[in-house]
């Protein structure tokens, strides 16, 4: 069993509207824009990262927004709903928040003792706030909501798949351990992690797979400290016979990916050397960054890509 996994580093999604993307996660949901540059493999398109102050891992949601890109279907083989901490006492902020501002899908429950508010994004995404108490991450307090009611990061993600004894197996390789079973869902915990330390699985044998599209995770990515232990990671998950991908420099972070079992695709990336390489701290997210293979097209994407508020 592994032990260099410490919890999600960063979730990525598609949208078909980068401005409206934008606004969603800055002025609806009160996250900081730590980096704007372009899929490396498509740089004509957008890649928009939200996250606490310095994009802390396990903090950052990140976007690919296509334009005009048809919506997914709902599935199995997917990450059904990211979930985001908040603290003890602040749903009824956020219901009465999310509804002023027109979000759809909002529904309160309780999971494995937790109170939790589900509700849509722009995308038909599926996301939701858990009331965490004591969660010592710090939030970001500048984009209009305050340390009582804002964001910390990741709680967990929510997989569906049609079994999930091989994804199950395959995280706690990863060094997961079961916590609970309730309802058809069975919920993991990497021990010691970096607050955002589950895993929720879903069983749904009857349903059809999903199929990608805006509102759809295109993957999600688990964090180690370095790329020395990102390669244990690598030669310990091809040891035991997963195609992964070699390391992929991806200026914020090294990544290596693999397929699951159940369909997912699965990132592991490093915490190094984050988001405030290229940007000063207070400045993260202003500017257009690009990769090195990107920037003799600078003209042409400053003058093509879609103009983002600050």
């Amino acid at each position: 069993m592994l032990d260099q996994i410490k919890g999600l580093h960063h979730v990525t999604s598609m949208a078909d509207d980068a401005l409206t993307n934008n606004r969603f996660f800055t002025n609806t949901l009160g996250l900081r824009r730590v980096k704007k540059t372009v899929n490396f493999d498509s740089p004509d398109v957008y890649h928009l990262y939200y996250g606490d102050e310095i994009g802390t891992p396990g903090t950052v949601m990140t976007y690919f927004p296509f334009p005009q890109m048809p919506r997914g279907r709902a599935g199995t083989g997917e990450v059904g709903t990211t979930v985001f901490a908040v603290p003890v006492g602040s749903l009824g902020f956020w219901c009465e928040r999310l509804s002023k501002l027109g979000v759809t899908g909002l529904k309160d429950e309780e999971t494995f003792g937790e109170k939790r508010l589900n509700f849509a994004g722009p995308d038909g995404d599926g996301f939701a706030l858990v009331e965490v108490k004591d969660d010592p991450r710090a939030p970001w307090t500048e984009g209009g909501i305050s340390a009582d009611h804002a964001i910390r990061g990741f709680h967990s993600v929510a997989m569906r798949l049609r079994d999930e004894g091989a994804t199950s197996e395959l995280l706690k390789f990863m060094g997961y351990e079961e916590l609970d079973r309730k309802d058809g869902v069975t919920r993991l915990i990497v021990p010691g992690g970096n607050g955002a330390s589950l895993v929720d699985l879903e069983t749904l044998p009857n349903v059809n797979r999903a199929a990608q599209g805006a509102g759809s995770v295109h993957h999600v990515a688990f964090a180690v400290d370095n790329r020395e232990k990102q390669l244990e990671v690598r030669k310990a998950l091809m040891d035991t016979g997963y195609h992964v991908t070699p390391v992929i420099d991806r200026d914020y972070f090294w990544a290596i990916y693999f397929r699951t079992p159940g369909g997912v695709l699965f990132e592991v990336a490093t915490n190094e050397p984050g988001f405030d390489r290229d940007e000063e701290i207070a400045h993260l997210g202003e500017a257009l960054k690009l990769p090195q293979q990107h920037k003799h097209l600078r003209p042409i994407l400053e003058s093509h890509l879609q103009k983002l508020e600050a």
